[in-house]
């Protein structure tokens, strides 16, 4: 049986400059060949960056190549990326020279307890598989200093499943529906501070922000 993981960093590696080029645009679901704007990760971290002060220590996980969310925040904090792909990690290295990048598994790796006052993760917690995602979020708070915030992309339904031609290769998603996201962060030790629908062609996903309890 072919390991989940295995699926989504040799489809990263594939796809890479397919999924996001350099000045961060996805392909054009309507034009082949042509190329959309960049995803609206601006607006959505204009909600996150009012909370925090210039030279604080954030983790992006599941950062890609490091376009745009990276790359934005990078420029008013002192950024750590991580991602599972060697070929997006090294986009990354390039693309966001002021940030720091390790090419990891986001289950595996570890940082000191309360290395960061925000950590962020958009559309890459729904490539593991759905049982170690609690212990993600477990780690994720250990990871932040109290009062600190996780901002991310997570499922709004519940479905487990592959396509076998994503943007040209196989990839692999797994995940909860927000009400058992919510309870798993609660459970976690934080407080969700919002949540909302984030459609995406036929669906959509849900994102929120949460706070570190101290």
């Amino acid at each position: 049986m072919i390991n989940p993981k295995d699926i989504v960093r040799e489809g990263y590696d594939r796809i890479s400059n397919e999924y996001r080029d350099d000045a961060g645009r996805g392909p054009d679901v309507d034009e082949p060949g042509g190329r959309d704007g960049r995803p609206n990760y601006e607006a959505w971290l204009n909600e996150l960056t009012p909370l925090l002060r210039d030279g604080e220590a954030v983790l992006d996980l599941g950062c890609g190549c490091g376009v745009p969310a990276t790359a934005i925040l990078a420029e008013r904090y002192a950024v750590t990326g991580v991602d599972l792909s060697a070929v997006q990690i090294e986009r990354a290295r390039r693309l966001v020279p002021g940030a720091q990048f390790a090419c990891a598994d986001m289950a595996t790796i570890d940082f000191p307890s309360q290395s960061f006052r925000a950590i962020v993760s958009f559309f890459a917690i729904i490539h593991l598989p759905l049982e170690e995602q609690p212990a993600i979020f477990r780690k994720i708070h250990r990871w932040l200093e109290p009062g600190g915030f996780f901002f991310a992309t997570l499922g709004s339904g519940a479905w487990t499943g592959t396509d076998d031609n994503w943007h040209g290769a196989p990839m692999y998603w797994s995940h909860a529906d927000r009400a058992t996201y919510i309870t798993w962060l609660e459970e976690a030790g934080f407080e969700v501070q919002w949540s909302r629908f984030i459609p995406e062609g036929t669906g959509g996903h849900t994102l929120i922000l949460a706070k570190r309890l101290p």
